[in-house]
């Protein structure tokens, strides 16, 4: 009889298999918030003090509510639509630059977290992958849809295609019943703020990822009973980005990819880099070649640096429930359910617990 045991790593693994037998497991579900918020001294990127705890606290309920779904003897591909549903829901995701009182703000204003292009428009970017089948969705610049996550599983499930964009998105929402939702309703009035302060500079990428302008990515990795893995990503993009910019959160391969036979990989950071080294599909490939999933991780985001300059973050867990959180940049909000216990961080090689009661 199986007995749940999930065993998490932070830039550190610590559940590596040498002789490749499966470990004794139920379900692992683990949800990562990241901000991009440049320093211009180091290019590197921090989640603000003022939102740290927030963040945390956002990615445990994530975490919580896909182990929800694993633990009632649900599917990966379930518990990943939850935890990123959780976070696109949560307006703290969208809270990259704020004092004290400005968060104590947005934690009152009841928009979902998204930023604005240049034109002042919402555009969204989303994955959901599922690894037995590789049957994967996903949708780019689509506009003013509150859970994009899900739109990307409905693109999976109800059409032939992988992935639709922009005008063809939203109407493909709009035929299957999601409504469309104005602005004002998935834009915190801090972010409009922002936004009306950005434009009023001519920003190109360098300008960009030297001030303190960000955005933020959400995502999560799933591995259930049945030995299915699963990963979603979403984003709401970089504030004052060009109308119709994507980057690598809604690309297979890139912000995403879940395979039974390697395992499932959620992405973020400078989202034009990890599209030019394709990084959820070279973690899995050194995992395949018969790395752990950290050294994987770590190999792979150091090559991204050394590459095409760029920071960024992965979670990742194999079929065997090898599992890391890794990361390039300052900071990185993370949560993951091990038994009984909540598991969590934010700083490099960080890590605290917390008793589920």
């Amino acid at each position: 009889m199986l007995v749940e045991k999930i065993r998490c790593s932070f830039q550190i693994d610590r559940t590596s298999n040498t002789e490749g037998s499966p470990r004794p497991f139920t379900s692992l579900v683990c949800a990562f918030f990241y901000p991009l918020v440049p320093t211009a001294c180091h290019g590197a990127w921090a989640i603000p003090d003022a939102l740290a705890e927030a963040s945390v606290a956002g990615v445990k309920a994530a975490a919580l509510a896909g182990s929800v779904v694993l633990k009632r003897g649900g599917k990966a591909l379930d518990a990943v639509e939850d935890a990123v549903r959780t976070m696109e829901d949560d307006p703290v995701f969208d809270a990259e630059e704020c004092s004290a009182l400005q968060f104590d703000h947005i934690l009152n204003n009841k928009g979902h977290g998204a930023v604005l292009n240049t034109d002042g428009e919402v555009e969204l970017d989303a994955i959901i992958m599922e690894g037995e089948t590789l049957a994967a969705g996903a949708v780019s610049s689509v506009r003013n849809i509150a859970n994009p996550v899900s739109l990307a599983r409905a693109v999976m499930e109800k059409t032939d295609h992988v992935m639709l964009t922009s005008r063809g998105a939203n109407l493909f929402a709009e035929s299957i019943g999601i409504p469309t939702l104005p602005t004002d309703a998935l834009v915190t009035e801090e972010e409009r703020k922002e936004w009306e302060r950005c434009k009023k500079y001519i920003v190109g990428v360098k300008e960009l990822f030297n001030s303190q302008w960000g955005h933020d990515t959400v995502g999560a990795v799933a591995l259930d009973s049945f030995g299915n893995v699963a990963c979603a990503t979403s984003t709401g993009g970089i504030r004052n980005k060009m109308v119709g910019r994507v980057g690598d959160s809604p690309i297979i391969g890139s912000g995403g990819y879940a395979d039974n036979k390697s395992g499932a990989v959620s992405c973020t950071g400078h989202g034009e880099s990890i599209l030019k080294v394709t990084l959820a599909r070279l973690i899995l490939f050194h995992m395949e070649q018969g790395r752990t999933a950290s050294e994987a991780a770590n190999s792979s985001l150091q090559y991204m640096g050394e590459r095409v300059q760029g920071g960024g973050g992965a979670i990742v867990v194999s079929p065997t429930g090898d599992w890391t959180a890794t990361f390039t940049t300052d900071r990185m909000a993370w949560a993951a359910i091990d038994g009984d216990v909540l598991h969590y961080g934010l700083n490099p090689k960080e890590e605290f617990k917390d008793t589920l009661k």
